[in-house]
């Protein structure tokens, strides 16, 4: 009887998180299609069913205070209509520079006027996630620092008009033009700038169903 090499087939390496997360079921609470994104990349079987809040926070709420504010906020529409195996995930973001809330912008002007407030300095990014089920409620915070680059009136304006960054607090995205030619430094985590600190919340779902 011949000898003879045994080759054997590769095993295939089950998601941990997927694992975890079997028998619940994750509901992602926000439109954003960075944070759907997020999810996917993380591969998780999730929904999408965003519902609207009014975005309002008392004014004495400082940086971090702010997103954490919102983000169980937006959980709210959420709580009395849980099932027991069911999570639902929110969300915000604060550019916080200077002492001051770089939310939304609503026009052109705005967001030039934020984009020149924020040229050739520092400023944090906090995202908040709010993890909410029938029986418990969760938040965390990342915190990333980013400096910028001192941009010209023509790069803030080009930005402005080819990418529309209405939609972002502080008024751009980092993944995007501004942040490819305007990121001098960065200190923490650039998912979360980009609106998710993905290690926070893989993190805390694998700790919440142990």
């Amino acid at each position: 009887m011949g000898t003879g090499t045994i080759i054997l087939a590769p095993r295939m390496t089950k998601n941990p998180l997927k694992e975890k997360l079997k028998d619940k079921k994750i509901i992602l609470g926000s439109g954003s299609p960075r944070r759907k994104m997020f999810l996917e990349e993380l591969g998780i079987d999730f929904e999408v069913r965003p519902k609207s809040v009014e975005e309002i926070y008392p004014e004495e709420l400082r940086g971090g205070e702010i997103s954490e504010y919102l983000a169980k906020l937006k959980a709210t529409p959420f709580m009395n209509d849980l099932e027991d195996n069911q999570i639902v995930i929110t969300s915000d973001t604060v550019v916080w520079h200077n002492g001051v809330s770089l939310a939304k912008a609503a026009n052109h002007d705005e967001a030039f006027k934020m984009l020149r407030t924020l040229s050739g300095d520092w400023h944090e990014v906090i995202s908040s996630v709010c993890f909410t089920s029938k029986h418990f409620q969760k938040t965390v915070s990342g915190v990333t620092k980013v400096k910028l680059k001192d941009f010209s009136d023509e790069e803030i304006n080009y930005y402005i008009e080819s990418c529309q960054p209405f939609d972002k607090a502080g008024a751009y995205g980092i993944q995007e033009w501004i942040g490819m030619i305007g990121i001098s430094e960065i200190q923490g985590s650039y998912n979360n700038v980009v609106g998710l600190p993905t290690d926070l919340v893989y993190e805390t779902l694998i700790n919440l169903v142990s």
